[in-house]
């Protein structure tokens, strides 16, 4: 199908939809909300093939009067200017009109569960992925998202071994899918004397939160473990078996949580990790069977894959999967610059789509 016919099957339905809502007073509530929904996300490309339809009309204006013999030399001088600028914007506006009618992730509109795991390097790893926690929760303020902690493992030094949260807000897992993988740093430890560069890492993983009309989970699938909740040093929590470990059978996957000092509260908090690892395992094997080769694809979510470098010394900062280096580390790491960073990668996700429906 041409982009010409498909411009005009899209402007059909948007037309449809605006016939529908408008005559929706009897409409059950479910199938108006769809509706609504529908005719919200095509709003914005609509208004972008009409303001291309414009454009085209004009230029196509502008071209007839230019060839009509009986119109004034200046007029035709002055039409001549105006189309050259209006064919410099024609091809720019078509490119996003193209980006605008690519299929959309389902799941680019949800929450998100973030998980950051200190990798290799011991306690510099665990302040690492620490700094990394404080990027995100920068970043998530400065877009208007919440964060609520799900769980969190410290270290004696203030650095997390692991830490899990929730992000939430409009168009979350849009932005921070691309950052899921292994992210390393280079710099100077605080706990250096001699002042030698080390390199450690730690480990991203954005999940779609899933919610239960996602993911079907049979308790007949789930083991379940009770034991006493322990902080650092041992110490206990409190004295009851309030902590909780979650076992789907099938995949493997195991969940615990011990935040909480009500096993109810640590259940549901396990299960809504386990609903997002779940739902991000079956996109996962959906990937793997639309594209054998994942690692040409963007923000493919391979964890093994080093997909970002910290370099302290030289205040930069380089992400490997698009060759892209910054020297802006600390408005990077104070979540202000990362837009910028992600803001190249949905474009090379993009670019890549784009070429593979060429």
């Amino acid at each position: 199908m041409s982009l010409d016919d498909t411009l005009q099957r899209v402007a059909q339905r948007y037309d449809e939809l605006t016939a529908l809502l408008s005559a929706a007073d009897s409409q059950d509530p479910q199938i108006f909300a769809r509706l609504s929904k529908e005719y919200s996300d095509l709003s914005p490309v609509v208004g972008r093939i009409r303001d291309l339809q414009n454009l085209q009309n004009e230029i196509a204006g502008l071209e007839t009067m230019i060839e009509d013999p009986a119109t004034d030399p200046e007029m035709v001088a002055l039409a001549r200017g105006e189309l050259t600028e209006l064919r410099a914007r024609e091809p720019d506006l078509a490119q996003q009109v193209r980006v605008l009618l690519l299929p959309r992730d389902a799941a680019d509109e949800k929450n998100a569960i973030l998980e950051i795991r200190a990798g290799t390097g011991g306690d510099e790893a665990a302040l690492f992925a620490a700094d990394l926690f404080r990027m995100y929760q920068r970043y998530a303020e400065n877009h208007g998202w919440k964060v609520n902690v799900l769980s969190a493992s410290e270290n004696e030094i203030g650095g997390y071994k692991e830490v899990i949260a929730e992000v939430s807000g409009r168009n979350v897992f849009s932005r921070l899918k691309f950052e899921s993988g292994v992210h390393r740093v280079q710099r100077v430890p605080e706990t250096e004397s001699g002042g030698r560069i080390h390199t450690s890492a730690a480990t991203v993983a954005v999940l779609p939160e899933a919610e239960e009309v996602d993911i079907d989970i049979d308790e007949k699938d789930l083991r379940i473990d009770t034991y006493r909740s322990s902080g650092a040093g041992g110490q206990h929590v409190n004295t009851t078996d309030s902590a909780i470990r979650v076992t789907h059978l099938p995949t493997g996957i195991v969940v615990t949580q011990q935040d909480e000092k009500s096993q109810h509260k640590n259940r549901a908090k396990a299960m809504r990790v386990l609903r997002a690892r779940l739902y991000d395992h079956e996109r996962q094997q959906l990937d793997a069977q639309r594209a054998a080769d994942r690692r040409n694809q963007v923000g493919s979510g391979d964890r093994s894959e080093r997909i970002r470098t910290y370099n302290f010394p030289q205040g930069r900062v380089s992400d490997h999967r698009i060759n892209l280096t910054l020297h802006k580390l600390d408005r990077i790491i104070n979540g202000e610059g990362l837009d910028e960073i992600i803001e190249a990668l949905i474009a090379e996700d993009q670019a890549i789509r784009l070429s593979a429906q060429a």
